[in-house]
């Protein structure tokens, strides 16, 4: 596969909102579990550091914090609505980035085909 900076950054982009969408669905999944705290997926500004410095983007990986916000009584602190929020969010990035691939798979296919 060809693994030019765009194609990389594409690449981790995928693998970091994919993991987003494990982590609201298993926050989702917990949100009557007492002392439960949410996830929360960070790789958007350690992506954006790799490109600005140059250095190599798909070295990045998607890290997964417990969440800081104000608990529940139960100590539980998943909120469905910032994870409702966030769920379609992460979505429509995802659908972006597999728009940009699609595009760029499309632009090699032409050149390939000779321009045809």
């Amino acid at each position: 596969m060809l693994e030019d900076v765009t194609s990389s950054v594409v690449r981790v982009a995928l693998k970091g909102l994919a993991q987003r969408q494990r982590v609201i669905a298993d926050n989702i999944a917990n949100i009557e579990t007492p002392q439960f705290l949410a996830g929360r997926v960070q790789f958007e500004a350690a992506l954006r550091t790799a490109v600005e410095n140059g250095t190599s983007p798909g070295e990045v990986a998607p890290e997964v914090a417990r969440s800081l916000e104000p608990t529940r009584e139960n100590g539980n602190n998943v909120n469905l609505d910032h994870e409702t929020l966030s769920h379609m969010d992460t979505t429509l990035r995802y659908q972006t980035m597999l728009k940009a691939l699609d595009s760029k798979y499309g632009m090699l296919r032409s050149v390939i085909r000779g321009g045809a």
